[in-house]
């Protein structure tokens, strides 16, 4: 029957049996690194310029920042309650296991330098600010490697995650219908990137928060990442 083969484990063993504190570190990790902060890293990229929001008329709309920010503490949040778990009862009884440790490790590095960054990218300025000079709105050197540094890492570690995160199933021996629903669900966002990408969505955050006009600085410069637009330019 299909439901006897989705629920026996991948190495086809007769059940699945896996420790408490292993059941838990990876839902920690699926719900952190498997849904919270890819889908916060979507918000960010596609969602500054909502479709109701009469944009350039309308701008700075902040929606996309809470949302992005709210989704990537959470997921930072509970991905270190789930390393906290490994740390303190996990064992490496097999080279698998060592190898997936480690690299569990470096995303966890990995995500709370993009904390560290995100609370380091520099004052705002501009027109809405008490301070018009600002390293946002002048798009300063500093500003510039930030956002290099927060896009290309940040995109970086969440598809490393992905293959982290497969890497612990096959350790863990996990039933054939948690890769399946897994590969589903990234399938889903790929294709929700790729829609949103092709209907031109992904448009540079320095616009949406100070439109297109050429007398403020950073619309002088190219704007930074793979596929951003300037609808206007």
């Amino acid at each position: 029957m299909l439901l006897d083969w989705l629920t026996t484990p991948l190495s086809g063993a007769a059940e699945h049996a896996i420790a408490p504190w292993a059941s838990w570190h990876a839902r920690c990790m699926v719900v952190g690194w498997g849904v919270l902060l890819p889908v916060g890293a979507l918000v960010a990229r596609y969602f500054k310029v909502t479709g109701r929001q009469r944009w350039p008329d309308q701008l700075d709309n902040k929606a996309w920042w809470h949302a992005h920010r709210a989704l990537q503490w959470s997921g930072i949040a509970v991905m270190s309650v789930g390393a906290l778990i490994a740390w303190l009862l996990g064992v490496r009884a097999t080279p698998l296991a060592a190898v997936h440790g480690w690299a569990g490790w470096a995303l966890v590095a990995m995500g709370w330098l993009q904390v560290i960054a995100g609370l380091a990218r520099g004052s705002k300025g501009g027109p809405t600010d008490a301070r018009l000079r600002g390293d946002h709105y002048d798009m300063t050197p500093y500003r510039q490697a930030f956002e290099r540094l927060h896009k290309g890492l940040g995109w970086l570690t969440v598809l490393l995650a992905a293959g982290v995160i497969a890497g612990g199933l096959v350790l863990a021996d996990a039933p054939r219908w948690m890769p399946l629903v897994l590969a589903a669900w990234w399938l889903a966002l790929g294709w929700a990137a790729w829609r949103w990408q092709a209907q031109g969505r992904c448009i540079d955050t320095y616009q949406a928060i100070w439109g297109p006009d050429r007398a403020h600085p950073g619309n002088r410069i190219r704007p930074i990442g793979w596929g951003v637009r300037r609808p206007l330019d």
